[in-house]
């Protein structure tokens, strides 16, 4: 580092080395979850004896991905704030460990779902921590630009990994590829983890020593009270938290039903997994220019507008039959979600004092991912009554549009003289 942890200095060319190494960390977890998501749809028919039409059963490891992790999320913050980020980053890699063996070993759907458990415990344990991480060494102007390179990282991961899990499935088989990959992934994530990243609460702690007076005189909060406050009581945190919530069925349908869905209409899995990667890499690199674009037009029009992007083109996919225009559509999903995801989480901090940024992030990463549960048990069940993939397109386009009305309706300007989600005591 260049200075002292006891004498901490804000901002990222200050921190760049620690910085460098956290953007690392997320796009590792990226890469941990991206991975499954052109391979695992396919494992399940083809390895697991799922129904061509199973959807409700396929869409079980989404579900099952998306309450453990928002549940993770939940806590992380608050176990951050007391045992520090790096134990529980180092912990969430090691929950990672099983999953490799399980995808190799699996006997059964039983087996995938048990490691999108351990999955769900790693994204929702270490992703938290890289951000946070981040958020602690930089300033507060940086807000917007933090957010965008971290999910400009683990984005990329995830499209990157989607691609290479696709094309070592066909070379060395699914199985054997997707373990492999995690395992390489896994191991140095946990090295890196171990022994070169560094515990940043202290910085976290001198961006409360700047916080006005009033907030720093505020009692500590439980943790009920924190999500009883940033889930009801706030009128902005609320239109953020539903915003978080449904705009992960965009990403679920994605998941779930994009590579079943070009695989029906003649694609090879490695090229599905190429064409999605689009979606991956625009939202990705996307996010380069509306993280600090946020920081200075704002926040509410890049989330509504990004809402309303991401309901057209993955509506416009269903409507198409065209490797071109599939194209357009999923580097214009990607752009929607570039515009809104990093915005969101700035959103947030804005809302919140320093001394429970970290608890009030994990409550709105909970709604967030508990979307991941919602979207793909309301996409399943509209699938499989329905009996094919054109109720979920439509069900995703209105959900995001009318999620998108309603913050524009409900965000107010964060206040500039004291950013608190909770008054002082």
């Amino acid at each position: 580092m260049s200075q002292s942890v006891l004498n901490p200095v804000h901002g990222i060319r200050a921190n760049w080395p620690q910085f460098v190494l956290h953007l690392a960390q997320v796009f590792f977890v990226g890469a941990t979850v991206g991975m499954t998501r052109t391979v695992l749809p396919v494992l399940a028919e083809t390895d697991f004896g799922l129904a061509a039409h199973s959807f409700l059963a396929l869409s079980t490891f989404v579900i099952v991905f998306g309450l453990v992790k928002s549940l993770l999320n939940l806590v992380a913050g608050g176990l951050s704030d007391r045992w520090g980020r790096k134990r529980v980053l180092v912990f969430g890699w090691l929950a990672a460990i099983p999953i490799p063996f399980l995808i190799l070993f699996g006997q059964s759907w039983g087996w995938i779902i048990l490691a999108t458990v351990f999955l769900g415990i790693n994204q929702g344990l270490a992703w938290s921590m890289a951000l946070n991480s981040k958020l602690d060494l930089t300033r507060a102007e940086q807000r917007g630009l933090v957010n965008g390179l971290n999910e400009f990282a683990g984005y990329v991961g995830v499209a990157l990994a989607g691609v290479l899990a696709a094309f070592l499935a066909h070379w060395i088989g699914a199985r054997m590829g997707l373990f492999w990959f995690s395992l390489a992934v896994i191991s140095v994530a946990l090295t890196l983890g171990l022994w070169v990243v560094r515990e940043t609460r202290p910085w976290a702690l001198a961006h409360l020593s700047q916080a006005p007076e009033a907030a720093k005189k505020s009692k500590p909060r439980t943790l009920r009270d924190v999500f009883w406050q940033a889930s009801v009581k706030h009128p902005g945190l609320l239109a953020l938290n539903q915003a978080g919530l449904v705009e992960k069925f965009t990403d679920s349908i994605v998941w779930l039903f994009f590579p079943i869905f070009f695989l029906a209409h003649g694609m090879s899995l490695a090229a599905a997994g190429s064409l999605i990667a689009i979606y991956g890499v625009t939202w990705g690199a996307g996010q380069l220019i509306t993280g600090p674009l946020s920081d200075k037009i704002g926040r509410k029009i890049l989330i509504v507008g990004g809402m309303w992007l991401c309901g057209v083109g993955v509506l416009a996919v269903s409507f198409t039959d065209s490797v071109v225009l599939w194209s357009i559509e999923l580097a214009l999903i990607g752009t929607g979600m570039a515009m809104l995801y990093p915005t969101l989480g700035a959103a947030v901090a804005d809302l919140t004092v320093p001394a429970e940024r970290a608890s009030v992030l994990g409550v709105y990463r909970f709604w967030r991912d508990l979307g991941y549960a919602v979207g793909g048990l309301c996409l399943g069940l509209a699938a499989q009554m329905s009996g094919n993939l054109t109720l979920p397109f439509w069900l995703v386009a209105v959900a995001m549009f009318l999620s998108g009305l309603y913050l524009w309706l409900k965000l107010a300007p964060p206040p500039t003289d004291s950013p608190q989600v909770i008054a002082p005591q």
